[in-house]
């Protein structure tokens, strides 16, 4: 009804609901770590990319192979697992002229983790 005031709850020192159990919420560092490792993998191509190599035999895989497989170009495919390594979910190694690239098992779980 317009015109008519509501009353305002009094004014206290406590949270209105109870309080947080901080002790088990993430730190700063722990939020800007996990905030990291999801902006990298906050990308389908990126997502594509892990997708692949974890399907792969040895979860390995060549950039020769994944350029074609996600229809980027090689540059835009080579930034897109720079930022995955980065990140700690691949590692990269040199075979050659070509650089392969290998899942990190731990650093997926590690995404995960952060779900559960």
């Amino acid at each position: 009804m317009p015109g008519r005031a509501l009353p305002l709850a009094p004014a206290t020192e406590e949270a209105c609901c109870g309080s947080l159990a901080s002790d088990e919420a993430m730190t700063t560092a722990d939020a800007e770590a996990t905030a990291y490792l999801l902006k990298a993998v906050a990308d389908p191509a990126r997502l594509r990319l892990l997708s692949l190599i974890r399907s792969s035999k040895d979860q390995e895989a060549c950039v020769c192979d994944l350029t074609p497989a996600v229809g980027l170009s090689q540059p835009t495919v080579s930034h897109h697992l720079k930022v995955l390594t980065e990140a700690g979910l691949l590692t990269r190694e040199r075979r050659g002229t070509w650089a392969w690239f290998r899942l990190v098992p731990e650093r997926l779980d590690d995404l995960a983790a952060i779900f559960r």
